[in-house]
């Protein structure tokens, strides 16, 4: 991998883990594109520890808010809000444990990921166009933070993006754009932690893997996921998900196109 290849694979995942263009697809479908060595999931996972920081970094304070209330006043907005988001987590990672052979092999097929950015892309515009959106993320309840968290599972698939999927339950159940994404963001800490507790004692315990390189790609997908968490919560405010979805469905296209002709 030349250092080219890790910084753009470090914007592809920074970018695609908070917008609904899915990261996971573009990290396969990239260098598969360009002919490439696909990196593998052991790099995948390396790219997200460096957007777990970012999501950190951005919001470490609503963490430490959280985390404080969660303990001393259940029942207060934070309080509730950091169980739901423990509640919402568990789906994704059993889906993520049970299905981790999948995600490494069959998972990975351009076909399936451009089905799925055409399939997911065209729900997203369903619930953007037909959700009520009146929900502020104050009044989440414990059945929706649930059925987010359940919707969260599919997205072990490429081309599903948890974002997007998150956001889309979200919305279809009645929460703003803006509290969907919210949700959506907090919920990715625990699941992208969980992803990269599991594969980060490989990575340590092969110390070829760690290459100035592999730091590189690291940083850049951390830069990048601070910039992209804050343009989509600013975007969010007055602007609908149409770009993306034109976006999902043009790529999802292309790449079955490149199948046929290849």
């Amino acid at each position: 991998m030349t250092i080219l290849q890790a910084v753009i694979l470090g914007l592809v995942q920074g970018l695609g883990e908070f917008l609904p263009i899915s990261s996971s697809a573009h990290l396969v479908l990239v260098p598969w594109i360009f002919g490439w060595t696909d990196p593998g999931l052991t790099f995948d996972v390396a790219l997200h520890v460096g957007t777990l920081v970012a999501v950190f970094l951005y919001f470490c304070r609503d963490w430490w808010q959280l985390i404080i209330k969660g303990f001393t006043n259940v029942w207060s907005v934070e309080g509730r809000l950091f169980w739901f988001l423990v509640l919402a987590s568990v789906p994704g990672a059993i889906g993520g444990y049970l299905l981790q052979k999948k995600a490494e092999t069959i998972f990975r097929s351009p076909v399936l990921i451009a089905i799925m950015l055409i399939l997911m892309g065209i729900v997203l515009y369903w619930a953007d166009r037909r959700g009520a959106k009146n929900i502020e993320l104050k009044n989440l309840t414990f059945g929706t933070s649930l059925l987010i968290g359940l919707s969260q599972t599919l997205a072990i698939i490429p081309g599903v993006s948890r974002s997007g999927i998150t956001m889309t339950t979200g919305m279809f159940s009645g929460i703003t754009r803006e509290g969907a994404a919210r949700f959506s963001f907090l919920l990715s800490t625990p699941i992208i932690f969980g992803a990269a507790m599991v594969k980060l004692p490989h990575v340590i315990g092969n110390s070829s893997m760690i290459t100035v390189n592999f730091m590189i790609g690291t940083l850049v997908s951390c830069i990048t996921g601070i910039l992209s968490i804050g343009f989509l919560l600013r975007y969010v405010q007055t602007r609908d998900f149409l770009p993306f979805v034109w976006y999902r469905l043009i790529l999802g296209a292309v790449v079955i196109t490149m199948t046929m002709v290849r």
